[in-house]
């Protein structure tokens, strides 16, 4: 075989890898999707068909709306997901500038503290994050949802990777102009961190809205119900054995962080490959 079809053949191998594994990542969203849209009726038949003889599964996102709170449910992923992202900027921005350009007596053990940080579960910390929210007189708030996730390792470590990127002299040079080192992060550091920002924020929104376990513990009203602990309340009070209505609630509660990773797609991706 001459190389240009040996060429051919790689693209050809690569391109069929790439669409199968796309497949089976895509295949539960469409399983959804399709169940979504299905009377109870065929929903239960032995034959599997991806679409339903007659549309009035449609039904099921009508029977969404009107059985439980479910905007609320997205108002509430909104503030929590947006707050915690805001207050993890606001810490680890700093703290990576630090480790990355600052020199100080203990800066690589508090770094490794960083590292060891990474390593433990957040399930570990549970406990003693409900015993002081509770002494704090904060469970059941949004608060209790906020303040455990402020500082975030991972954050830190990756914003810490990146500033070590940029140039030394570009600092210097900013210090000899009178620049403080609090101008130097936001006038200099932040405007050049975008395709990183974009990269935790897609890490730290997906992982907060989708998350069960600590909204579960911290809270008892469904009024406060982020949309994982939504979709949970809405399925065990309101819908039963009702999977038609519950897959419509479960895609209405992913669509936001499809368009939300659509929108950062180019810069997330450009936080990850960056240099």
């Amino acid at each position: 075989m001459t190389p240009l079809s040996l060429g051919r053949t790689g693209k050809i191998v690569r391109h069929a890898v790439l669409i199968t594994t796309a497949l089976f990542a895509l295949i539960p969203f469409i399983w959804m999707l399709s169940l979504s849209i299905k009377p109870e009726s065929e929903i239960f038949q032995r034959s599997f068909h991806l679409l339903p003889s007659n549309l009035s599964g449609l039904n099921n996102y009508a029977a969404v709306f009107a059985s439980a709170p479910i905007v609320r449910f997205l108002f509430n992923g909104v503030v929590v997901c947006g707050a915690i992202f805001m207050l993890q900027l606001l810490v680890s921005i700093p703290c990576a500038y630090a480790l990355a350009k600052l020199r100080f007596r203990g800066r690589d053990t508090l770094f490794a503290a960083v590292l060891v940080v990474l390593l433990i579960p957040s399930q570990v910390l549970s406990i003693p994050h409900f015993i002081m929210l509770h002494h704090a007189s904060l469970l059941d708030t949004y608060g209790a949802l906020i303040l455990p996730w402020v500082f975030s390792a991972f954050g830190v470590f990756l914003l810490r990777q990146f500033f070590l990127t940029i140039p030394d002299e570009l600092i210097h040079a900013a210090q000899l102009d009178g620049m403080s080192e609090a101008g130097i992060i936001w006038r200099i550091m932040i405007p050049m961190s975008g395709p990183v920002i974009a990269a935790f924020g897609i890490f730290s929104v997906v992982s907060h809205w989708n998350d069960l376990f600590w909204p579960l513990i911290a809270l008892r009203s469904m009024e406060l119900s982020t949309p994982a602990l939504g979709i949970l309340l809405f399925r065990d009070e309101e819908l039963g054995r009702q999977f038609g209505s519950l897959m419509a609630a479960t895609t209405i509660i992913v669509v936001p962080l499809i368009a939300f990773f659509l929108m950062a797609q180019r810069r997330f991706i450009d936080g990850l490959t960056i240099r």
